[in-house]
Order: structure tokens, then C-alpha cells, then sequence
């Protein structure tokens, strides 16, 4: 079996399993195999034990595994993450999060920044490596989510503690210069809507928050107020329906100005920002 046939094959069995990209997937999950770019995949002869090895992914990614998981890694910006179970993949949207973040710092000396739900360290380290005057915390919950984060942001300033959003890092209150976080924001009345990956792989600790979707963020919402200084920014990640209600939790408590919802690249409202006031 020539590598075209190869893909081929791989390409149908995806789109059968419903997988959204199986083009992509199939030729990623090769490209892992291989050892090279995605783009150069049909350069390469195929051994027959790379063969049996890529087989072994194309029906684990069937099963609707992330693709994510099969490989390791997870791109976010200019970084490549490790990732795998018990650690929610990060998404392009939240890219954009982190790129709003980013900008905003720039015109700080040695700001101090929290991330309250780090996850796998994305944003935190994204922050820490594009602002490198910035003085980074990150703060995450589940045991497994802080081992991966742990590795990633081994070897990078970045402070990363085990705790909960709703109490962590006391000793900063009121010294903090930005704080950020992509909470959970899922209600759990659109279990049955969440794709198959998210749903059966992702950590429900980062995925469900109460019957509205907002009990994290209102969370965030009183944490950041506690840590920010007056003048402080906050940016929180939400669903894309929930830019009313995510910027209406901050402007309903008399701590903030400047409330404002802000897109993503598809146009989708997307994060809350605000000023501590």
C-alpha cells in the first residue's frame, strides 16, 4: 500500500467516525509517526512498522481520542504544549484571549499577572514568554491538570501553585497588575451538544459550571476584584453565548468599569474585560 492509498484509506474511516478535520488528522497523525511536517508526508516511504503504528492512531482517533492525546502536543501561539488525559487541550479561541492579555501588558514595567485556571500552563506561558519583564502566576486545581502544566512551564518564570481560584495567592491582594482565566463555562444542561472529544476526554473540572454556565466565572469575578489593583485589568475567557451574561456578572457588582465583551477571530463574542475600579 502506497502512502496516497495509505491516507486515503485513513481519510474515509475518519469522516465515517465523524471526526470534523480526518484530512488534517490523518495526515498529522502520519506526519507524528514519520517523524516529519504534515507537508511531507508523501515524500516518504512508509515502513511497514510506521504502517502498523499509524493504523493503531487512525483507530484510536475513530474511538473520537483527541487528536491532541495521540500526539502530545497541542500548539498555542509560539509554543508547543504537552498535553494528554487529564489536562483540557487549548483551543485557537482562547489564543485570542491571551493575545488581548499580551497587549495589554505591554505598556506595564514588571507587571504582575495571575492566571487563575492554568491548565496546561498555555496562557500563563504564552505571557511569560512573550512579556518577559511580566512577573507570572498561575494557579490550578486538579492534580493531573498541574503535573502537565508543571512540565510545561518547567524552565520558564512562571510561579505555579496548586490551589483554588476562589481563595489562591492571598499575598498578592491588591498588588496585581492583570489577572486572567479560562474558567469552565459549560452548563450542564448541554452535555448531550458538547462534541464527543471534549465530552468523553477533556476533565470535567474544566469543562461544567453549575446550571447557567457561569458559577466559575462568577468566581473569577470576586477573586480578581480581591487581587487586582485599582486600575487592574481582568479578561475571562466565556462561551460564545454568554456575551451578555458573562460581562453581566462583572457589571452587577459595583467593582468594576469599563465592562466590556470583545470577539473572537470568527466575530463571536468570546471574553469579558474590565477595569478594577
Amino acid at each position: 500500500m502506497n502512502t496516497r492509498t495509505l491516507l486515503a484509506d485513513a481519510v474515509a474511516r475518519l469522516e465515517a467516525a465523524g471526526v470534523a478535520s480526518p484530512r488534517f488528522d490523518a495526515e498529522l497523525l502520519l506526519a507524528h509517526v514519520l517523524g516529519v511536517p504534515r507537508g511531507q508526508v508523501s515524500l516518504v516511504d512508509v515502513s511497514a512498522s510506521s504502517r502498523a503504528a499509524f493504523e493503531e492512531l487512525v483507530a484510536r482517533r475513530e474511538k473520537r481520542e483527541p487528536l491532541q492525546h495521540l500526539t502530545g502536543e497541542a500548539p498555542f501561539r509560539h509554543l508547543l504544549l504537552k498535553v494528554g488525559p487529564g489536562v483540557f487541550v487549548p483551543r485557537p479561541e482562547t489564543e485570542v484571549v491571551a493575545g488581548y492579555a499580551i497587549d495589554a501588558l505591554a505598556s506595564m514595567v514588571s507587571p504582575v499577572v495571575v492566571d487563575l485556571c492554568a491548565g496546561s500552563g498555555a496562557i500563563a506561558l504564552a505571557i511569560a514568554t512573550e512579556v518577559p519583564a511580566a512577573v507570572v502566576h498561575a494557579v490550578e486545581l486538579d492534580r493531573a491538570a498541574f503535573e502537565w502544566a508543571s512540565r510545561n512551564v518547567a524552565g520558564h518564570a512562571v510561579t505555579l501553585v496548586r490551589g483554588d481560584a476562589a481563595d489562591a495567592l492571598p499575598a498578592l491582594n491588591g498588588t496585581v497588575d492583570l489577572v486572567v482565566a479560562n474558567p469552565p463555562y459549560i452548563p450542564m444542561a448541554a452535555y448531550e451538544s458538547v462534541e464527543q472529544e471534549v465530552r468523553d476526554h477533556d476533565p470535567a473540572l474544566a469543562l461544567w459550571s453549575g446550571e447557567d454556565g457561569l458559577d466559575a466565572i462568577r468566581v473569577i469575578e470576586r477573586s480578581a476584584a480581591r487581587l487586582l489593583r485599582p486600575g487592574g485589568v481582568v479578561v475571562v475567557e466565556h462561551a460564545d453565548v454568554q456575551g451578555e451574561t458573562a460581562p453581566a456578572v462583572f457589571a452587577s457588582t459595583g467593582a468594576w468599569q469599563s465592562v466590556r465583551d470583545r470577539p473572537d477571530l470568527a466575530g463571536r463574542p468570546r471574553f469579558v474585560t474590565a477595569s478594577r475600579a
